[in-house]
C-alpha cells in the first residue's frame, strides 16, 4: 500500500479495500457452514505466529492483512454464525446488521450527548419505542412518558444500572454522596444469571447481601419463598431493596412468575428488574407473550436483540419506568459537558443512562434489521427456531439412550444420556470434537446436562437433522461402552 505524506489510507484505497472486505464477509457467510464450528487451536497459537514487535513502517497493504486473517485468525475462531452453533445462547447477526455496524464505524460519532450528534440520540429513542410496539411492552417504557429505553452493551450493564438506581432510591441518594452504609439486601433465584452477583459486588452491596431464592419444579422462582426471605430480612433489621426476576434462565430457559413477584415488590416497595436477555425476543410472537404477564409491574426490563433478533453484539435494550430515578443516580455534569440543549431539559442525554461517558451509534444496525425483516420476518424466523426445538425434543424424549432434563422451552433443548454423568460428558466431548456442531452444558438437579439452543440466523431443518443423527449415533455407541 502506497502512502502519501500524511500516512492515511486514501479514499480510493479505502473504497477498493472496502469492496474486497465486503466480498470476503459475504463469502465467509456462504461457507461458514463448512468450517469446524469450534476452534481446535492450542492456547498461544496466534501469538506465536505474530511478529513480536509492531512495524516501524506500514506494511504491504490490505490484501496481506486479509491473507493473515485467513491463515492466522480464522483457525482460532469459533464460528458463532455457523448454523450448527448450538452452544450457550445465539449471538446472531445478519446482512442488514453488518451494514448498520459498518455505517456506524464510518460515521464515527460519539453519542454521549444529544448535542454531540442529535440523530444518534433520537434514532435510538425511536428504536426503543419501536421495540415497545413490536413486542407489546408496557406503555410506561415508552419515551413519551416518564420512562423510556436505551441501548446498553449487555444485560450485565443493564442490571448494574438498575441496581444503582434502586440503591439510590432506597437510600435517598445517600450512597452516592457518602458511600454505602450496609444493610441493603437484594434477591434473585438460584437460577439467576451471574451478572447479578457481579453487579451486587460492583455496586458495593456485597455478595453476602444477595439472597438466592429457591425455585419450583420448573426452576422458576418461588414467590412464597421470596416473601418469606424479605420478611426475615426486615425482622433482622436489614433493608430489602431490589429483586431480579428472569424470563429465560441461562441453564434451562425457565420463566419466573412476574405477576406474583411484581405484586410482592409493589407491596414491599422493592425495585423489580426483569432480565429476559435471550427469551425477550420471543415477545415478537403474540403467542409467547404470556411469559411476560405482569411485566407492567417492573421498574426496569432488559432483553438483548444481539442474541436472537439478528442484530450483532453489542445491542442490549434496557427500559425503565422512571428515567429520572436512573439519571439522578448516574448523572455527573462537569463544566466541559454543559450545553444549551442539555440545560433546556427537553432532550435526552444517554450518557446519564449508563456507566461510561462515551457511546456508539448502536441504533443504526437495529434500525436496518427491523426495516429489512419487518415484524412478519422476525416472527417467521423465531417461530421456525421454536418449532425445530420442539421437534428435536420429541425425538430425544423417544430415544432409548437419551432423556430430556426439562421440557423444551422456546428454542432450548436440555438433555442427557440415560446412563449418567460420565456418559453425558463423553457425549458432549465426542460431539464437539467432530467439529460439525458445538453444544455447551449445564448442571440440572446435580446432573450433567447438554444444552442445544437453536437460534442462528441461517439454521435450517437440515442442520438440526444432521445434528440429531450424530447425537443419536454417539449416544448409542456410548451406551455400549460406558458403565452405568
Amino acid at each position: 500500500m502506497k502512502h502519501d505524506d500524511d500516512f492515511h489510507m486514501s479514499p480510493d484505497e479505502f473504497r477498493r479495500a472496502g469492496h474486497t472486505l465486503v466480498d470476503w464477509i459475504a463469502d465467509y457467510r456462504e461457507r461458514v457452514a463448512t468450517l469446524p464450528v469450534q476452534s481446535q487451536v492450542e492456547p498461544g497459537a496466534l501469538r506465536a505466529a505474530l511478529p513480536a514487535s509492531p512495524p516501524e513502517h506500514g506494511d504491504e497493504g490490505f490484501d496481506a492483512w486479509l491473507r493473515d486473517v485467513d491463515e492466522l485468525v480464522l483457525p482460532g475462531i469459533t464460528h458463532w454464525q455457523a448454523p450448527a452453533f448450538f452452544a450457550y445462547f445465539p449471538a446472531n447477526t445478519s446482512g442488514p446488521s453488518i451494514l448498520g455496524e459498518l455505517l456506524s464505524a464510518g460515521l464515527g460519532v460519539q453519542g454521549m450527548l444529544w448535542a454531540t450528534s442529535p440523530a444518534c440520540t433520537e434514532l435510538e429513542t425511536h428504536m426503543l419505542d419501536w421495540l415497545v410496539d413490536l413486542m407489546a411492552l408496557p406503555e410506561k417504557f415508552r419515551s413519551r412518558g416518564a420512562g423510556g429505553g436505551v441501548l446498553q452493551d449487555s444485560a450485565s450493564s443493564a442490571v448494574l444500572c438498575a441496581l444503582l438506581a434502586a440503591r439510590e432510591r432506597a437510600t435517598r441518594f445517600e450512597s452516592n454522596t457518602h458511600g454505602g452504609r450496609g444493610g441493603l439486601v437484594a434477591y434473585g433465584s438460584t437460577q439467576t444469571h451471574s451478572s447479578l452477583d457481579k453487579g451486587i459486588a460492583v455496586a458495593g452491596i456485597g455478595r453476602a447481601n444477595l439472597r438466592k431464592i429457591s425455585v419450583d419444579e420448573r426452576f422458576a422462582m418461588d414467590p412464597q419463598a421470596l416473601a418469606a426471605a424479605i420478611a426475615a430480612d426486615r425482622a433482622a433489621g436489614r433493608k430489602p431493596f431490589f429483586v431480579c426476576a428472569t424470563v429465560g434462565t441461562t441453564s434451562t430457559l425457565a420463566a419466573d412468575p412476574l405477576r406474583a413477584i411484581g405484586e410482592i415488590c409493589a407491596r414491599e416497595g422493592l425495585w423489580l428488574h426483569v432480565d429476559a436477555a435471550m427469551a425477550g425476543s420471543a415477545a415478537v410472537c403474540p403467542e409467547h407473550r404470556v411469559l411476560f404477564d405482569g411485566l407492567e409491574l417492573a421498574d426496569s426490563y432488559c432483553f438483548n436483540p444481539h442474541k436472537w433478533l439478528f442484530t450483532n453484539f453489542d445491542c442490549s435494550a434496557f427500559f425503565v419506568a422512571d428515567r429520572k430515578a436512573l439519571t439522578d443516580a448516574l448523572s455527573i455534569t462537569p463544566e466541559y459537558l454543559r450545553n444549551a440543549a442539555s440545560e433546556s431539559g427537553g432532550i435526552i442525554d444517554y450518557r446519564d443512562w449508563q456507566i461510561p461517558l462515551g457511546r456508539r451509534f448502536r441504533a443504526l444496525k437495529l434500525w436496518f434489521v427491523i426495516r429489512h425483516y419487518g415484524a412478519a420476518g422476525l416472527r417467521h424466523h423465531l417461530r421456525r427456531h421454536i418449532a425445530l426445538a420442539a421437534e428435536l425434543g420429541a425425538r430425544i424424549a423417544a430415544d432409548p439412550h437419551l432423556e430430556l432434563a426439562v421440557p423444551v422451552s422456546l428454542n432450548l433443548v436440555c438433555f442427557r444420556h440415560r446412563r449418567g454423568d460420565e456418559a453425558s460428558r463423553a457425549l458432549l466431548a465426542r460431539l464437539n470434537a467432530g467439529g460439525r456442531m458445538y453444544l455447551s452444558h449445564t448442571v440440572v438437579e446435580e446432573r450433567h446436562t447438554l444444552r442445544l439452543c437453536i437460534g442462528q440466523t441461517h439454521v435450517a431443518a437440515g442442520h438440526v437433522e444432521t445434528a440429531w443423527q450424530e447425537i443419536a449415533a454417539a449416544a448409542a455407541a456410548l451406551n455400549q461402552g460406558v458403565s452405568p
